[in-house]
């Protein structure tokens, strides 16, 4: 082979050598920037909403999730605890969530379940008095630290603030409001995403 063949050869080598790396390192340094665009776990943990699979979830039962690092229920209530809502109507001090409404209460739970399907209460699981978190209280009836007459809810035991199924807060309480209700929307009948809704807002 000719000198000037080896040299072409060479040189054709060299390049082909050359693209190989430089392509590599450039499909290394896109990767590198796509994760870079996505969203960290701190930025999640500062509110990136949250989907929630409910299909599991029972009349009676609670789930509790983390969002923005906040405990959120999410709990079935039974046609018996609907029903209590209206017994308890004029015993909480907020019956129609107008106190605050703008940070406890997105607009379309502004009704007497303080929520968008009767049956479902999503609601952060922090007392609005000092921040503690409340306990279920949901067998109805006589029970230390609670009424007689009681129909079910959660009980702050720190306080003693009680609200009803709706996290309606009973009158003359510690506690200045209902429960918050965070912004959330069901994207089927069984998950819901906590975080965002219809309208884009958090």
């Amino acid at each position: 082979m000719s000198n000037e063949k080896q040299v072409n050869s060479s040189r054709r080598w060299l390049l082909g050598s050359t693209c190989a790396v430089g392509g590599a390192v450039g499909l290394g340094t896109a990767g590198v920037l796509v994760s870079t665009f996505q969203p960290s776990e701190r930025a999640k943990a500062a509110g990136a909403p949250v989907e929630v699979d409910i299909s599991t979830l029972q009349p009676g039962e609670m789930r509790t999730v983390e969002w923005r690092g906040k405990p959120v229920w999410i709990l079935k209530r039974t046609p018996e605890m609907v029903a209590s809502l209206k017994k308890t109507h004029d015993k909480v001090a907020d019956a129609d969530s107008q106190r605050n409404p703008a940070e406890f209460t997105p607009e379309y739970c502004m009704n007497e379940n303080r929520s968008i399907k009767p049956e479902i209460l999503v609601a952060v699981g922090i007392c609005t008095h000092l921040g503690c978190s409340p306990s279920t209280k949901f067998t109805p009836g006589p029970q230390p630290s609670l009424p007689d007459d009681w129909e079910g809810g959660f009980l702050c035991p720190c306080h003693g603030s009680t609200f009803d199924m709706a996290g309606r807060v009973y009158k003359n309480k510690p506690a200045p409001d209902n429960l918050q209700v965070p912004r959330h929307m069901y994207l089927s009948d069984t998950k819901i995403v906590i975080g965002k809704d219809e309208k884009g807002e958090a």
